[in-house]
Formats: C-alpha cells, sequence, structure tokens
C-alpha cells in the first residue's frame, strides 16, 4: 500500500472482480479521474488545466522530482512562430503559447526577458531565405518582424556580421525551472497529486476501460531491458494522457489494445551547447542563423544572468532501443569537448571575432523527433478518441521545441478538444 499512498489513492474505490485478473493479476487496482505520465512543462501544463476545469488529477513522473527532460535541456526560448508550416499545430499553439507565456509570466512574476532576435543571412545565397521565412511567418500570425539590411543589424549589434537580417521583436527568453515550479504550485494548489519516482511501464484496454501498469523507478533499474516487469499498481483513469516526452512513443508501444499502426516510430537527435568563457555577453539580441536539418541552426542565446550559450547542434542518435533507458531517461547528455571544434566555423559565419579556446562544454538535450535525418519536419501529433478509436486515451507524440513556449496552449487545446 505504500505506492498507493504515495499517490495518495489510498481512499480510493477498489475494483474488484474478473477484470482485476490478466495481465497484471495481484497487483492492486484504483480508479482515477485523469492521470498525466509525465511531470515535463508541458504535463505539468496539463495537470494545472485540468485542475482547473474540475478534474481530480494525478501526475505519474519517473525521475525523482519534474522537468527532468527536454523540458530543462533547452534554449528557454519564447518563441515568436516564425518557422512552422502555416495551420500546423506548431505554428498555430505556438503563436497562441507565446501571448499565454508572456502574460503568465508577468501575471505570477516568472522571471522571462523579451529580448528580441536576429535572423541572419551571412551569404548571398541565403537572402531569398529571409524573404520566404518573412512570407511564412506573416501567414502564421506573426505580423511584427522587420526584415532589414546587414548594416541595421550591425550597427544594433556592432559584434556581427550578415548580409541582411529579420528582427523578431517578440521573441524572449524565460526561465523554465522557475515557470514549472509555478504550473506545479498551481496544479497542486488545485488539488493534483504528483507522485515522483514512479514509472509507467505500460498499459491494457481492458474490461473496465482504462489500464495502467505501474511500479516503482527502483523496480524498473532493476530489469534488463525489454524483460518484463510485474506491476505494483494498476491505475484505472478516466482520462489517461501519455506526455512522457522521450518515453511516449516506447510506452505507447507498450499500450496492448491500442493499434501500433497509430504509433509513429520514434527519432531521438542530441543537441550539445557550448557556453562563452568571457563575462560580458557579445549581444544583445539573440542571433540565429537560418534553419538546419533537424534544427534551427546553433544559434545565440543569452540566459537571464547574462550567460552566452552556443548551440545546439543536430547528432542524430541511432539503436534507442532500451526501454529502461528511455523510461528512466538514461540517455548520454554528456558533451564531448571535441565537438567544440565544428561550433567555431559555424559560429564565426555571424560572429568572426569568436577567439580559440573561448568555448567551454555546457550542456545538450535529445529531442524527440517524428522525422529522421533528411526528412521534413513534423508537427506535433495529439492523438485522441478521433484517431485511435480509444476513449479516454491522449498521446502526445514528437513534443520537441517550441514545446516550451506552446505549453498553456497545447493544455488548453486538450482541455477544449477532449474534455
Amino acid at each position: 500500500m505504500l505506492l498507493l499512498r504515495r499517490l495518495g489513492l489510498a481512499g480510493a474505490r477498489r475494483r474488484r472482480g474478473p477484470a482485476a485478473r490478466g495481465l497484471a493479476s495481484g497487483a492492486p487496482r484504483e480508479a482515477a479521474d485523469a492521470v498525466v505520465v509525465g511531470a515535463g512543462v508541458v504535463g505539468l501544463a496539463l495537470a494545472r488545466a485540468l485542475a482547473m476545469a474540475g478534474r481530480e488529477v494525478v501526475v505519474v513522473e519517473a525521475a525523482p522530482s519534474f522537468g527532468t527532460g527536454t523540458s530543462s535541456r533547452n534554449s528557454e526560448v519564447i518563441h515568436a512562430g516564425i518557422y512552422y508550416p502555416p495551420r500546423s499545430l506548431k505554428a498555430n499553439l505556438c503563436v497562441r503559447g507565446k501571448e499565454m507565456l508572456y502574460k503568465y509570466c508577468a501575471e505570477r512574476g516568472v522571471a522571462h526577458k523579451q529580448l528580441g532576435k536576429l535572423i541572419v543571412a551571412t551569404g548571398a545565397a541565403e537572402t531569398g531565405k529571409l524573404d520566404m521565412l518573412l512570407m511564412n511567418a506573416k501567414q502564421n500570425g506573426v505580423n511584427d518582424l522587420q526584415l532589414m539590411e546587414g548594416s541595421q543589424a550591425m550597427e544594433m549589434e556592432p559584434e556581427l556580421r550578415c548580409l541582411k537580417a529579420l528582427l523578431s521583436p517578440s521573441t524572449g527568453i524565460v526561465d523554465s525551472h522557475s515557470f514549472m515550479l509555478s504550473l506545479l504550485g498551481d496544479a497542486e494548489n488545485l488539488g493534483t497529486t504528483i507522485s515522483y519516482n514512479t514509472a509507467v511501464i505500460g498499459g491494457h484496454v481492458g474490461y473496465e476501460g482504462l489500464e495502467l501498469h505501474i511500479c516503482e523507478s527502483k523496480e524498473l533499474q532493476n530489469h534488463p531491458g525489454g524483460s518484463y516487469v510485474t506491476p505494483q499498481l494498476v491505475l484505472l483513469p478516466k482520462l489517461l494522457i501519455n506526455s512522457a516526452g522521450l518515453s511516449a512513443i516506447p510506452l505507447a508501444k507498450r499500450f496492448h489494445g491500442l493499434d501500433q499502426a497509430f504509433v509513429p516510430n520514434p527519432h531521438y537527435a542530441r543537441g550539445c551547447y557550448f557556453t562563452l568563457s568571457q563575462s560580458k555577453s557579445p549581444f544583445s539580441h539573440l542571433i540565429y542563423p537560418l534553419p538546419e536539418d533537424g534544427g534551427i541552426g546553433v544559434h545565440v542565446t543569452i540566459d537571464l544572468n547574462g550567460l552566452v550559450r552556443f548551440g545546439p547542434d543536430v547528432e542524430w542518435l541511432d539503436g534507442v532501443e532500451d526501454l529502461v533507458s528511455c523510461f528512466l531517461n538514461r540517455f548520454d547528455y554528456s558533451v564531448n569537448p571535441t565537438r567544440g571544434s565544428v561550433f567555431y566555423p559555424m559560429v564565426r559565419k555571424y560572429f568572426p571575432n569568436l577567439k580559440d579556446g573561448s568555448l567551454e562544454p555546457g550542456y545538450s538535450g535529445i529531442r524527440p523527433k517524428l522525422s529522421g535525418p533528411g526528412q521534413p519536419p513534423s508537427d506535433f501529433f495529439i492523438q485522441g478518441q478521433d484517431i485511435h478509436g480509444i476513449p479516454g486515451l491522449v498521446n502526445l507524440f514528437g513534443i520537441e521545441s517550441p514545446g516550451l513556449t506552446s505549453s498553456l496552449a497545447i493544455a488548453e487545446h486538450i482541455v477544449s478538444r477532449y474534455l
């Protein structure tokens, strides 16, 4: 019963009878209203929105704290909505999410800053791409961009070198940890229960509806990848939202009764960041090159303490099939110092005064992607009963950038569509 008490469900109604036998025979079974798998920024935003809508929410998270995966290993940028195809979920939810995020941060005192960013063309062959981005942004409802000559951009940023630039004044930065902490506080104040060190190892569409198989994370650590883990608890939620980030697709692949034709193949891309050793930032705006395969280029970000970072690059990971690594976020996040040799020529295209030896290994993050190398970027994939046919199950696949910016809008979208 210890696990049940941690979940705050010890007083919930026990389910007994024929359905209690089967895939998770012997494990206690507990009814639940709404369960969110994953306590990243999107999962916390969902918990808050569901609780505000009157649902009794339980969040289960395999890690010992919230936001330990993709949510805390990114550029912490509030994106404007420039790059994404018109009418895509990424475009719509980024533009809406940006508005909601700035408002939320201002009201709650979450640290953020609207720095603005410059997207730069450093070669003649790139200038036409800025015009295309400008048109795309307008179709997405981003109407505040300014196309300028390189001389104007370099007057704003003397260390910059470019032929043309696109200024996005509404781009900014946010303290993602403080934002998630605020979301968590909101959700808990509305009655949400969160259970850390709790791994979801699979599920089933059974006699009583949805079943969610759960064990303590330490139990999962003792099993080699692919071996069967006996659930310690079966939750029977009315609503289940799979917001597990890097493990969302592996979890869906272990959900019996879900037609696997609806589960996409995962792709993972690691991105490394290097920090600038000098204390004073050479830039006052974020500086972005044009997008590349798998990302939006090795760019300059500045955190709220003035620390300058360059990144992320794109390193495709092959053969990520170990379920334990996925469920427990045991990815390799180390930054090889030798990768800095690739950063220098990329950064010097727009920051030629970057000195040798001034880049230091920072951190890395891994992006859960739905498209692989050389393929067009994929949209967010929010999948409910209207797609897979299972009442009460909502899967969130491929929630990479701009997931942080879009988090409040993703939650709003799911509550309005699936409740």
